[in-house]
């Protein structure tokens, strides 16, 4: 008898209890949504061009340093990825390719006449070397600088050839119409006189150039003058402006 009771009860409640619960349902399903914590688009197009400035700020071609600025002539080449940086001057013909870095914040750096230094290669110069030599870093008149090269406070007169991954050291000296081979180490104060071919780590004399070796020199240098040719054809003497212009006369079929 109290068991029918009680269940007679608890039927009476659930019944009760049913039209609140579908009320409350029913209200959760059509109530707004919370607002999302996504930026509104104009705070989202501002953060993309604050984003745009950075990534221009972060990488530059020409970079001054204080009353430094580069110095690069008409013709010549320094590729869009290259980083150029305080007292560097680069003369008439020569080239600098991409991922290159001269880095002149203390001290002169000078890429002569039709001289190249190819890619991922750093130059850079001390305040003073501790050989007493100058602590500039010059690289004369067609001088082949290979990939990967690092130049520190090192001079290289005219027509040389400096192998790809080797190391020029503070104070080092490569003479005129000489080769240094592919992955050399010239140490301080170390001096290639003239004519002559170096290898190694530390680079030790090889042999002597021959007179049809030391004539390919600047021809080499030439040949990558030639080929920058082809690169700057890449570059737009002129703005690009036009092709806006093209576009609207399209648009507005404007008679121009």
């Amino acid at each position: 008898m109290a068991a029918a009771s009680l269940s007679r009860l608890s039927r009476r409640a659930s019944a009760a209890a049913a039209p609140s619960l579908r009320r409350i349902l029913s209200s959760t399903a059509t109530a707004p949504a919370a607002p999302s914590s996504s930026p509104p688009p104009v705070a989202a197009a501002a953060a993309g061009a604050d984003r745009v400035r950075w990534d221009y700020r972060g990488q530059r071609q020409l970079v001054p340093l204080g009353q430094w600025l580069p110095k690069v002539a008409v013709d010549a080449y320094v590729a869009p990825d290259a980083v150029l940086a305080g007292q560097v001057t680069v003369h008439d013909g020569a080239s600098v390719w991409s991922g290159s870095v001269l880095r002149g914040d203390l001290n002169k750096i000078t890429l002569g006449f039709c001289a190249n230094v190819q890619e991922r290669s750093v130059l850079h110069a001390a305040w003073s070397a501790s050989t007493g030599l100058p602590a500039e870093t010059l690289v004369d008149r067609y001088v082949t600088v290979g990939a990967y090269c690092l130049l520190r406070s090192c001079t290289i007169e005219p027509e040389c050839i400096i192998g790809q991954h080797s190391i020029l050291m503070e104070g080092s000296l490569v003479e005129t119409n000489s080769v240094l081979e592919a992955g050399s180490v010239l140490a301080p104060g170390r001096r290639i006189p003239t004519g002559e071919l170096w290898a190694g780590n530390p680079a030790r004399f090889v042999r002597k150039l021959t007179n049809e070796e030391i004539m390919e020199i600047p021809k080499l240098a030439v040949a990558i003058n030639d080929l920058m040719q082809s690169h700057f054809s890449e570059f737009l003497p002129y703005s690009n402006a036009y092709l806006e212009v093209e576009k609207l006369k399209k648009s507005f079929s404007i008679p121009l």
